[in-house]
């Protein structure tokens, strides 16, 4: 073998060894790639948030809670009770609403489908704004949050694209506008979680204070779009809550709102449905 055909020989095999190596780099990055995707479609709604608000430069009172910059509407944190939609004369309270020309077609069908459920389950519909003073504006600001409760002026429901536009996402972030905490923070939910402080990041102990709530006479519910998963603002994605007495007991959920949490809106807004 002359030492031209060697050269060439030795550059084939190089240039096989170099093409190998591309392929196997590929595939893993591939394989990455579909476990994150895998993994954010698979987390419970609380962690989405948490996750999509983590950078989030406001203060934000239990992960997606905005807090309010009006004394006025600070009594709704206090006691959301005071911070009830009107109801109209034929029993529906309706909740005027604007949707962002930024989102695309398809995220503002998903937003008005996830509205569309609380119409066909409860007396509460959301309709398109005419001029009314009181209203939630919907824009793709960053992250997933909004306020509590009936503020009684323009009110934003942030839900960032490429992760909040999803049917429980904004089921929670409307229940939050309507009224409701999160049920981690229920007055009686020490009977059914435990709380594992120890586990939590000290700088986010704050957002599992107990809140004077309102139960309504309905039972604590594991399975309610408002419930954090076990790891929320956990060191080192640690157990922060734990379900008693049967620890193994699911909690979270990925859907929309759960049985009693339609309960819980007709309760509350006093529905005949």
């Amino acid at each position: 073998m002359d030492l031209l055909t060697k050269a060439s020989v030795l550059l084939l095999l190089l240039l096989s060894i170099s093409n190998a190596q591309t392929d196997e780099k590929e595939e893993v990055e591939n394989k990455s790639s579909e476990e994150e995707t895998d993994e954010s479609e698979l987390e419970d709604v609380s962690s989405t948030i948490l996750r999509m608000n983590n950078k989030s430069l406001e203060e934000l009172l239990e992960g997606d809670l905005v807090l309010p910059k009006t004394r006025n509407a600070m009594k709704c944190l206090g006691n959301p009770d005071s911070c009830h939609w009107p109801k109209s004369s034929n029993g529906i309270v309706k909740v005027p609403y604007e949707v962002s020309n930024d989102y695309e077609e398809s995220e503002k069908e998903t937003i008005r489908n996830a509205m569309k459920d609380f119409a066909a389950k409860t007396c509460v519909h959301f309709v398109p704004r005419n001029n009314e003073r009181a209203y939630l504006s919907l824009e793709p600001r960053f992250g997933c949050k909004s306020m509590m409760g009936y503020v009684g002026d323009k009110q934003v429901v942030a839900l960032q694209r490429f992760g909040c536009i999803k049917h429980g996402v904004i089921q929670h972030e409307l229940l939050h506008a309507l009224g409701f905490y999160h049920e981690h923070t229920r007055s009686d939910r020490d009977q059914h979680i435990k709380i594992n402080w120890d586990n939590i990041i000290e700088y986010y102990t704050h957002n599992f204070d107990k809140m004077d709530t309102n139960n309504q006479g309905t039972p604590y519910d594991y399975g309610s779009i408002m419930h954090y998963g076990r790891t929320a603002f956990g060191k080192n994605r640690k157990e922060t809550i734990t379900p008693i007495p049967s620890a193994n007991a699911a909690i979270g959920q990925t859907v929309g709102m759960s049985d009693i949490d339609i309960l819980r809106v007709n309760k509350l807004y006093k529905c005949s449905t």
